[in-house]
């Protein structure tokens, strides 16, 4: 039966929400003005339709399913805190609250995960339904539902879902979001139940944007038309252990390596160290042009996949680090955590307290913090006895791998094996259904299948004599431990309720994929750190930088590393443990390859030494301390290129007139820095001149054109035999992005002052050709000044870094694909940003594509163990999904300023900041 109300929820708001009522009903005047009469012929919203979404927050509602009564606690904020007597009404509440918030985002993830986006916005969506029906995942979640998953899990998935229907039972579509009004207007699709699949379904698209090194085992592929091995080897150099700390010091891993070195055994990663490295490369970098048809067909797909399916790039990652008692004000320990991800609206995350009125065995969970709404439990956070944050570990658990095809099936060792094909059929609103076929190999399901320009193989495809003859070429598929039923949901409760080190050891064992950096803390002045997952072990050769020969059956893998021997520390004698996406261990101490790209540690290092400073000048570190931390905007790369920067002979003024913003300034990227400005425009002209110039199409930005040198031409370069070439990448994920890696990538060149990479030909420069690095600095600074004269204006007084690099959040939907007014109504910003690429605040920008902010800390979190009361949090956004409900971006100013928000968890001190309360009854 349909909630009803059956007590008032006319209740006088306190002085905060009349503030933000007036504010919201303001808004919605402007947004029936901009709408009356604008919608297909006629058609228009009233102010009803705006409101009829808004979620009910105070009184009381009947809820069939309930066991007893819930308390259901907003601040100011809208954040709930949900108060029930038992497990499954905690969950059943905590799924009817966030479909109060945000189904309709809860409903596009779930379509996306299963490849049905079709269903919801038509033919637009076909191919990313066909490639995302390929992958498979929700036939892997139900797998994981059906056979892997406790008990306990099952209940309470089903639980959450029971609460989810509870708030679509009896409504209309625009009574759940004005999202669904605008869908009203064009196709007749309605919100189906929620199901617990739907909810296991959103893990495996969060493992998808964390898989690890896919996109770089395809861009070294893809570099091989154009580059040769030691090129490609200059653009991924080796992890610089020396200078940048790894996580695990002196753990665990130590043990591992003891015995498997008494053991006489051979490395199972192989012996390869450098990032292309092994002779698995040998079948599939030597220049192959049907291997760049493939590839590229494969990232033109990545490229087309909803952003909230991740963003890809190189460049992404994340911060969290933990402080012990001794270090600290509080005597206790504290914990800092900030995950980088693709800008959405809504946020990713959901905040949110699920509390046991009394913790006992029917009612297990007393923990709050960030949550997937379509998901039950939280995910990072705090529970009354430890607090955990999470980075991603950038472990390689994926492999492309070339399949021979011979009619209905592939070669193995010699053989014709038969695929794995299953039919599917995508539903399209307002169009005739598509039925595809999905053939799988034994290595996985064949992505090249996804595309026409995957299917056929260019007829030079460049192997070595041990591969079987092209015939009508290679196909690709794709080995992933996503791919296979898991326990990362059994994993998130049981990190909900962990009391103590050993509990949350044993919850992370359960934690398979993605794999990610767990850091640990408790009330007791504990700190941890432990790499779960499910982490593939390879044969000797193979070290999962290329893709491999998917006809030999020595490049399958051989296992996975066993759980107790992957690294972890405990209390480490330093104090203190960071994560930011560095390499876990020194490959020197380490058996196992875990991937062969780290990120290059610039964050990691930068954190490590504010603590460590901090510690050396005898102080103690507060919250505060850890906030201020997370908000560090100095660039490492200007550390370094800058001194050089200075000393070049500049004569024109206007151009010195700029160089001149580099003298005295501190490194630090603050929105309003000037220098800021002119320093990443340098740095973006420098890498394009020396890099991006010179690699192949697949990688450089969509539409940006240059005249080069035809592939396979011989004999010297000649200005008059150039064909025209043009990007084919996304501007978000194309290459260089500026990274960490091209920071280490140009360190490692500076030595080199006449490496062929500074030389650029006439062509591609103007007035003259570079030869060498001085010469290339000072085009990239003449073209700096002038490219920012035509973005900023002449006067460099007005320029300032918040400028270029801006924040617009959107919708991920109607806000990117629908029409103009309607992207005006669902879509925010922009904001100017402080931060940079690979600086600790991570506001992430694709230096070949520009300035704009493309990734971010989604969220910021520090917890204080000595009193979480006096934790902190913030969201990207804020709780609601609904566009003009008063929560939809009342984080972000906060946000974008770098504030934190007092984060209560005692009854008295939630309590105190509650302004509505909404009694759910059975």
């Amino acid at each position: 039966m349909p909630p009803n109300t059956t007590a008032s929820t006319g209740q006088q708001p306190g002085k905060s929400g009349r503030k933000k009522g007036r504010r919201a009903r303001l808004i919605v005047l402007v947004l029936v003005l901009a709408l009356v009469g604008g919608v297909t012929g006629g058609a228009y919203w009233s102010i009803s339709t705006v409101r009829a979404s808004f979620p009910q927050t105070k009184g009381t509602l009947t809820l069939a399913g309930l066991s007893g009564p819930v308390d259901v606690k907003r601040d100011d904020y809208g954040i709930p805190q949900i108060y029930a007597s038992s497990d499954e009404d905690l969950f059943m509440a905590q799924g009817y609250v966030q479909a109060q918030d945000r189904f309709y985002e809860m409903d596009v993830r779930r379509h996306m995960t299963s490849g049905r986006l079709s269903e919801m916005f038509g033919k637009s969506q076909v191919d990313n339904d066909e490639f995302l029906r390929t992958l498979g995942w929700d036939r892997i979640a139900q797998q994981e539902y059906d056979k892997t998953l406790s008990a306990s899990t099952k209940k309470y998935l089903q639980a959450y879902a029971k609460g989810v229907n509870a708030y679509l039972d009896g409504k209309a579509d625009k009574d759940i979001s004005l999202e669904y009004a605008a869908l009203g207007l064009t196709n007749d699709y309605k919100p189906q139940k929620w199901t617990p699949v739907d909810s296991i379904s959103w893990l495996k698209a969060m493992a998808w944007d964390l898989r690890g090194n896919m996109q770089d085992e395809i861009d070294r592929a893809l570099m091989t038309s154009r580059l040769g091995p030691k090129e490609i080897a200059d653009l991924y150099p080796d992890y610089p252990y020396s200078r940048n700390k790894t996580i695990v010091q002196a753990g665990q891993y130590d043990e591992v390596t003891k015995t498997f070195q008494q053991s006489g055994a051979t490395s199972l990663a192989g012996s390869s160290t450098g990032s292309t490295s092994g002779t698995a490369g040998t079948a599939s970098t030597s220049g192959s042009t049907g291997l760049q048809s493939q590839l590229s067909g494969l990232q033109n797909v990545l490229d087309d996949l909803p952003t909230a399916v991740g963003v890809n790039g190189n460049g992404i990652g994340s911060n969290s680090w933990v402080v012990r008692g001794k270090y600290t004000i509080t005597g206790k320990p504290l914990l800092a955590n900030d995950p980088h991800l693709s800008a959405s609206l809504p946020s990713v995350w959901y905040q949110m307290g699920l509390h046991c009125r009394s913790v006992s065995s029917t009612c297990q969970y007393d923990v709050t913090g960030y949550t997937f709404a379509g998901m039950p439990g939280v995910v990072i956070g705090h529970n009354q006895n430890i607090a955990w944050g999470m980075t991603n570990s950038g472990v390689d658990v994926t492999d492309l791998y070339l399949e021979k095809l011979s009619g209905d099936g592939y070669q193995l060792d010699g053989k014709t094996v038969p695929f794995t094909t299953r039919e599917e059929t995508i539903e399209v609103a307002g169009g005739t259904p598509k039925k595809i076929v999905v053939r799988e190999t034994d290595n996985g399901p064949l992505l090249s299948d996804r595309s026409t320009e995957l299917v056929k193989v260019g007829k030079k495809a460049g192997v070595d004599t041990a591969a079987p003859d092209r015939g009508d070429g290679y196909g690709i598929a794709l080995r992933w431990t996503a791919l296979s039923p898991g326990t990362t949901m059994d994993a998130v409760f049981a990190m909900d309720r962990a009391a103590n080190w050993s509990d949350f050891r044993a919850a992370a064992a359960l934690f398979d994929v993605p794999s990610q950096n767990l850091i640990y803390a408790d009330t007791k002045d504990n700190i941890g750190y432990t790499l779960p997952g499910k982490i593939p072990t390879r044969a000797q050769g193979y070290d999962g930088s290329v893709p491999a020969p998917g006809w030999d059956s020595k490049s399958r893998w051989t296992g996975y590393i066993d759980e107790d021997e992957l690294p972890y520390e405990y209390n480490p004698s330093r104090g203190y443990i960071v994560t930011a996406n560095q390499a876990v261990i020194d490959k020197a101490k380490y058996p196992y390859t875990l991937t062969t790209d780290w990120g290059y540690g610039a964050r990691s290092q930068r954190i490590t030494d504010l603590i460590q400073s901090k510690i050396d000048d005898g102080g103690k570190i507060s919250t505060d301390d850890m906030r201020q931390m997370q908000l560090d905007n100095s660039s490492e790369i200007a550390k370094l290129l800058v001194p050089k920067l200075l000393k070049i002979d500049i004569e024109d003024k206007d151009v010195r007139e700029a160089q001149d913003l580099l003298e005295g300034w501190d490194y630090t990227q603050d929105a309003d820095s000037a220098a800021a400005a002119y320093f990443n425009s340098v740095w973006r002209n420098i890498l394009k001149l020396a890099f991006g110039n010179k690699l192949p199409k697949e990688l450089r930005v969509e539409g940006q054109c240059l005249w080069v040198d035809p592939v396979n031409t011989t004999g010297p370069a000649d200005e008059t035999n150039k064909v025209r070439e043009c990007g084919e990448r996304d501007t978000d994920q194309a290459q260089p992005d500026g990274g960490d890696r091209w920071f280490e990538v140009v360190r490692t060149l500076m030595e080199n002052p006449k490496s062929d990479w500074w030389t650029t030909p006439k062509s591609l420069t103007r007035p003259g050709a570079v030869h060498n690095r001085d010469d290339l600095f000072k085009r990239a600074m003449i073209d700096a000044r002038w490219e920012l004269t035509a973005k900023l204006g002449k006067d460099i007084d007005t320029w300032s870094w918040g400028r270029l690099h801006r924040l617009f959040l959107k919708n991920q939907t109607l806000g990117t694909e629908g029409p103009g007014f309607l992207q005006y109504v669902l879509n925010r910003g922009p904001w100017k940003l402080s931060g940079g690429e690979a600086t600790v605040n991570a506001s992430g920008w694709n230096a070949a594509g520009g300035y704009g902010v493309v990734w971010v800390p989604s969220m910021r979190m520090v917890v204080n163990l000595g009193d979480l009361d006096k934790s902190k949090w913030i969201n990207l956004t804020g709780a609601s999904g609904h566009a003009y409900s008063a929560h939809y971006t009342d984080q972000t100013d906060k946000w974008a300023d770098g504030e934190l928000l007092d984060w209560s968890f005692s009854d008295g001190a939630v309590d105190e900041s509650t302004s509505d309360t909404l009694v759910l009854k059975p």
